[in-house]
């Protein structure tokens, strides 16, 4: 069970939420699918794993540029959250070993909140839908920041709202671009891949884990 050991005693963790936390990734691609598909596109892979870890409204330009859509980034918006709750239903749930580490972390009091790059009323509904929200710190959503991922703007802000320096803050994330920007914060980053991200590039991340039930992730936090 080999992997790096992070630079200072972690004290503090950071969650990605889509495909972390919650199984949302699963959502988006049939709302992907959906919107695409009412003006005759298709969604592609490469489109999609583009899209991963940006915020919301950078995201959903970088689909219009790809198909020279006419619609506004705006019309797209309030389209896709609109059809996401249609869509969600039972498809949304929490993620493999969630539940198990928030235990875990309860009874160790160490404390966590969640970064995103959804808007504030998007995750919150998530979040509250998958019962972890009062479960946490704080959330850090694309409405809070100027920059968001892949900079490092958003994790930065996380180790402030914990009082921590960033090198004492464990980040977990399922894409290159939210990886890249734990990395760039300074963090000790895990990679948590989601189904549709395990070809993603975790360069920088300590190591990748199968799911938050990865042994390893518990050695690192003190929890074995």
């Amino acid at each position: 069970m080999s992997f790096p050991p992070p630079a200072k005693p972690i004290r503090a963790i950071a969650f990605d939420m889509d495909g972390v936390l919650a199984s949302s990734e699963d959502v988006y691609l049939r709302v992907g699918t959906e919107t695409l598909r009412r003006r005759g596109k298709p969604f592609e892979d490469a489109l999609r794993h583009q899209m991963m870890g940006l915020p919301t409204m950078v995201a959903l330009q970088r689909m219009i540029d790809w198909h020279r859509l006419d619609d506004s980034v705006e019309i797209i918006a309030a389209e896709t959250e609109q059809t996401f709750w249609e869509l969600a239903g039972a498809d949304l749930a929490p993620m493999p070993g969630v539940a198990a580490m928030f235990d875990r972390l309860d009874a160790a009091g160490i404390p966590r909140g969640v970064v995103t790059s959804g808007a504030r009323t998007y995750a919150e509904r998530i979040l509250t839908a998958v019962g972890v929200r009062d479960r946490l710190r704080f959330v850090i959503t694309a409405d809070d920041v100027r920059i968001g991922k892949p900079d490092p703007e958003p994790y930065l802000m996380a180790a402030t709202e914990h009082g921590v320096d960033p090198a004492e803050m464990i980040v977990f994330e399922d894409s290159a671009n939210g990886c890249r920007a734990g990395v760039a914060a300074g963090a000790y980053v895990v990679a948590v891949p989601s189904p549709h991200t395990h070809d993603h590039d975790f360069t920088g991340a300590a190591f990748v884990a199968d799911t938050l039930a990865d042994p390893r992730i518990a050695a690192v936090l003190g929890l074995v």
